[in-house]
């Protein structure tokens, strides 16, 4: 409705312009034509011997009025200085008084005016005939009637409102067809059901418990809800900022720019581990962009890592079990034989081994968990033919640090190590240390695989990328290739720093801060004591009896 009432106020007022504009065109019009009527045959050099002559009346009567009725004017009247007609279209007026105003022609100015004449209210020009001297020996005056002007005006204007009028039943039209389509598309639910809408829209998108982003085609954001500014750690994200410009992780920010449809796939950043689903937004089948749903899956990504550890661990100690059922049946053999000495010799010597494994490793760890997971890592490679040893210089305090980083930081890394440890020749092994100085724990593994180039090493921190084949992904829940992206993004979630070194085999060092309220305590005498045969994790080669 207001539409409607916009375009009859617009049509009216446009039309009043025009009939204002028309009525002062056709006025200048009709002077333009008397002046240009009356200045021609002032000039004529006709009626200057005329008015000189004995009987002007006579000689111009007739000439006077043919260039009337050719020009279209009302009246064309030649006179005397004084004003006395010598012509006019009515000859009973010929001899009388000019009406008008004729002093500025006397003075030897044309001049325009509306007045009232013999025939009525005309618009009329005076202009003065010259002599050789420049005297002023007549005046010429044409006029058109307003009448006329007004047809005219009238002609316009019935033109102007004709196309005024179907301007405004078309823009009517238009408005309806508008209206109505967009009363379709919005299913009718007018302005107040669409703010509404887009209230509850706003408040739904910012209150679901998962990140969303929506990107245009541009590769703009179109919106950003609370948890994906939380999630991407990008608090001042605004709508219209760039994807590129969000500062975050590359494989992430390649994905979000790129478009690509994506379901579940698991992103390391620096503080998180994310599962992130792409997929694109299309009406109508225009592709208007994509929408980015972000969820945290850091803690279930860690315990998953521990599970990994811990489903490792168990399985050695199956392997264990096993081993101690053939261990306890060749002591009741030798009991049996008669080889009493030797047995307890045999078990004696297999407790002792156990013992000093599980002492080795509490005494220098002093995190349960930790401890836990070398114990397990080493019964682990021990069952691959691998020879997993803690240095004997090793001392890991209770430092503070989240014992769940610690596990995920050591724990992939280890695996990595026994993975291509287990590839190369023998002898094959894994040496782990770890050890506090400058207020840093710092932890180092090296191992006897073929090692990794400087490129290499710098593409193993990149989601996805791995040495394994395809088929040795069903064994882990998240994939392969993320490990080593788990270990940059925990390290770098306690700021610290991871170093590869290639001196000849490969070693990973890790440096983490440490809080200014641990006590670093020296290693405990038990690991220098020559005592211990060895600090080594794994067994010793077991006895060929």
């Amino acid at each position: 409705m207001l539409q409607v009432v916009l375009l009859i106020a617009v049509g009216a007022a446009g039309f009043m312009f025009a009939v204002h504009e028309a009525q002062r065109s056709s006025r200048a019009e009709a002077i333009a034509q008397a002046r240009a009527t009356a200045v021609t045959l002032a000039l004529d050099p006709m009626v200057l011997a005329a008015v000189q002559g004995p009987d002007p009346a006579g000689t111009l009567a007739a000439p006077v009025e043919r260039l009337r009725q050719a020009n279209d004017i009302a009246f064309l009247v030649v006179m005397s200085p004084t004003g006395t007609r010598y012509t006019h279209p009515d000859p009973r007026e010929v001899g009388g008084t000019f009406l008008g105003t004729i002093s500025g022609a006397q003075q030897g100015r044309t001049t325009a005016e509306d007045y009232t004449g013999t025939l009525g209210r005309s618009v009329r020009v005076v202009t003065p005939v010259f002599d050789d001297r420049g005297d002023v020996v007549a005046l010429v005056s044409a006029g058109v009637p307003l009448t006329s002007i007004v047809d005219r005006v009238r002609t316009s204007a019935l033109r102007l409102g004709t196309l005024t009028g179907g301007a405004v039943l078309l823009g009517l039209l238009g408005t309806s067809i508008a209206a109505r389509r967009l009363h379709r598309q919005t299913y009718g639910l007018g302005p107040a059901g669409l703010a509404r809408l887009h209230s509850y829209h706003d408040a739904l998108l910012h209150s679901v418990r998962a990140g969303l982003v929506l990107v245009g085609n541009d590769r703009t954001v179109v919106l950003c809800n609370d948890d994906a500014r939380r999630l991407l750690d990008t608090p001042d994200v605004r709508p219209g900022d760039a994807v590129s410009s969000l500062g975050l992780d590359a494989a992430l920010g390649e994905l979000m720019s790129s478009g690509r449809t994506c379901d579940g796939e698991v992103y390391a950043t620096a503080f998180r581990t994310l599962v992130v689903t792409q997929v694109p937004a299309v009406t109508d089948g225009t592709m208007l962009g994509w929408v980015t749903t972000l969820r945290d899956r850091t803690d279930l990504v860690q315990l998953a890592g521990e599970l990994d550890s811990l489903r490792a661990f168990t399985d050695s100690l199956h392997a264990r079990a096993h081993e101690a059922d053939n261990r306890l049946h060749t002591v009741v053999a030798l009991i049996e034989l008669g080889e009493t000495e030797q047995a307890v010799a045999f078990a004696t010597a297999t407790l002792t081994q156990t013992q000093q494994l599980v002492d080795s490793v509490t005494t220098a760890v002093a995190e349960p968990p930790l401890a836990a997971l070398l114990l397990g890592k080493a019964a682990q490679a021990d069952e691959r033919g691998v020879h997993l040893e803690l240095m004997s210089a090793t001392h890991i305090p209770a430092t503070g640090l989240p014992a769940g980083d610690l596990v995920v930081i050591v724990g992939n890394i280890i695996d990595n190590a026994i993975d291509a440890a287990s590839d190369a020749p023998a002898p094959r092994w894994v040496h782990v240390s770890g050890r506090c100085e400058d207020a840093e724990l710092v932890l180092e593994v090296a191992d006897s695989g073929a090692g990794l180039s400087p490129k290499t090493a710098r593409l193993a921190f990149t989601r996805g990328w791995s040495t394994k084949s395809e088929p040795d992904q069903q064994d882990r829940p998240h994939g392969r290739g993320l490990g080593l992206a788990l270990v940059e993004g925990a390290v770098r979630r306690l700021g610290g720093r991871i170093e590869v070194r290639h001196d000849p085999h490969t070693q990973f060092i890790v440096r983490l801060p440490l809080a200014t309220a641990v006590v670093l305590q020296p290693p405990g005498p038990a690991l220098l004591q020559p005592a211990a045969p060895t600090s080594a994790l794994a067994p010793e080669p077991r006895d060929p009896a």
